[in-house]
């Protein structure tokens, strides 16, 4: 599978190694030049400089070809825009994207796009955590 990762601070770094070690094909985009340290001197894919915004980096790294495609700026509104790029204009199969904000992650969710919340897990992993606290102690008061 050959897929495009955008953005490569410490969460698409990772997906894209995870991916390689997967024995996947990756290339990264990335505005920043230095994140390109992130990746290692051994990272096979291809990392490209640029605006992920701009249609000339997308097709740099790839795009028109790519299987999967992962959004994972630090900002939301870029990753939901780049993903519907990826996902109407150059008909990538599997587009998942990163949004920080539980509610516009369920609004785009509804509109087809596959949508990872770190905050909203985060929400409900410690909401979780405390309930099981709650219980535990009820119990044993």
């Amino acid at each position: 599978m050959f897929v495009v990762v955008v953005g490569c601070g410490r969460v698409g770094a990772q997906v894209a190694h995870g991916l390689v070690e997967d024995g996947h094909d990756v290339n990264v985009i990335d505005q920043n030049a230095e994140a390109l340290q992130r990746l290692g001197g051994d990272f096979p894919g291809q990392f490209v400089q640029g605006v992920a915004l701009e249609t000339t980096v997308l097709e740099a790294a790839g795009i028109e070809r790519a299987d999967a495609f992962v959004a994972a700026t630090n900002g939301d509104n870029t990753n939901l825009v780049i993903a519907q790029i990826a996902r109407d204009r150059y008909l990538v199969e599997c587009v998942i994207v990163r949004v920080l904000d539980p509610a516009r992650a369920a609004f785009y969710e509804d509109k087809g796009l596959v949508t990872v919340c770190p905050t909203r897990t985060a929400i409900d992993r410690m909401s979780q955590a405390l309930r099981s606290f709650a219980g535990s102690n009820a119990e044993a008061g």
